[in-house]
């Protein structure tokens, strides 16, 4: 399914709210972007109760029924869950895993809202989500009746949303830093091989371990914990952050002249997320033109410009992935590259990332 268009976490429920009290809605989305919890909390807000229907799960009498004889008549007798007096929001949770026999028992559920002669109570809701195929999961291509019968939206991952409702919600602390630091940590396509990915849903459960260890988590349970629900390459960040917070080198400490780049080869993990928060910190504070930076951004991208001659002693390459950054970064200003460019050539040749 194509996305032209995507709706962040924060769209979504007013999205909702306009479109899903008239028609059904099927939302896309990866994996653990949190499609679920925003169904779940729309829910709650126009005053429903959410009765979820795993679709990976049933089968086509969990839907229609058993047949039973009422007055000499077979009757098919949808089971209690549908079969509400009051409204309520049918939540269709993972349809597109169903298998197509499911899914033509969803027909009239979804465009009528009803499954044989019980009919959903006006003003009930029917919302479907799934995953999409590019992300490695459980699906099924959905039929041209079904596509059809739903409005569809596609969700995209928000940091931006996503640190809001941390903020709001008991989010380990240093989970919620290290996030607004690396933004573009809270999620990454899923690989095409067994293995933990970040997503929203991943950093709230390395949230909730981190919370449940309390502060005596050890290195070594800081790493099992990050590395069984994260990305290998974010959960080595995510501990060398750690292991920033808690250790003498700090970045602020390094601009500042107090301390060096850690040299120790233990410490590469480490020495790779600074060079990172370094690259961060320069695209944040430098201004797009050289004529708009007051004294302190001059110092900096003077002081800088040391640093860096003093990271490439230790690593060249981490060194030039500063100054070359990533597709996801933001890119540093044009006039401070040029610098980089005149005064340290040996990065300059690195810029385009091939030796990385």
């Amino acid at each position: 399914m194509n996305a032209p268009i995507t709706l962040t976490q924060r769209q979504l429920p007013e999205f909702l709210l306009r479109v899903a009290l008239r028609r059904p809605v099927f939302v896309w989305g990866p994996p653990g972007s949190g499609k679920s919890s925003l169904v779940q909390q729309f829910a709650k807000q126009v005053g429903l109760p959410c009765v979820s229907l795993l679709g990976s799960q049933l089968a086509p009498e969990d839907l229609i029924g058993v047949p039973q004889i009422v007055d000499g008549k077979s009757r098919f007798c949808p089971p209690r869950q549908i079969a509400r007096e009051e409204p309520y929001c049918l939540f269709l949770d993972e349809l597109n895993a169903c298998s197509h026999e499911v899914q033509k028992s969803f027909y009239s559920l979804i465009h009528e809202r009803r499954v044989g002669d019980y009919v959903m109570p006006t003003g009930s809701i029917v919302v479907g989500a799934g995953n999409r195929a590019q992300d490695s999961a459980i699906v099924k291509p959905m039929s041209s009746a079904l596509v059809n019968r739903m409005v569809h939206v596609h969700l995209a991952v928000s940091p931006q949303d996503w640190l809001a409702w941390a903020e709001q919600s008991a989010i380990h602390p240093l989970v919620l830093e290290y996030v607004r630091l690396r933004p573009d940590h809270l999620w990454t396509q899923p690989p095409k091989y067994e293995e933990p990915f970040s997503t929203p849903r991943s950093w709230h459960m390395l949230s909730d371990t981190l919370l449940e260890y309390g502060d005596s988590v050890s290195d070594t349970e800081l790493a099992a914990v990050a590395f069984g629900c994260l990305s290998p390459h974010h959960a080595t960040q995510f501990r060398a952050f750690v292991k920033q917070v808690r250790g003498r080198y700090q970045l602020s400490a390094i601009l500042d002249g107090k301390t060096r780049w850690p040299d120790l080869p233990q410490d590469r993990d480490l020495l790779y997320f600074l060079g990172q928060s370094f690259r961060a910190r320069l695209a944040k504070e430098l201004p797009s033109a050289r004529e708009a930076a007051n004294g302190d951004q001059r110092e900096l991208a003077h002081r800088a410009k040391a640093l860096l001659r003093d990271l490439a002693s230790l690593s060249l390459e981490i060194a030039q992935m500063v100054v070359a950054g990533d597709s996801d970064g933001q890119p540093l200003p044009g006039w401070f590259l040029v610098e980089v460019v005149r005064d340290l050539p040996r990065l300059a040749a690195g810029r385009d990332g091939s030796s990385r």
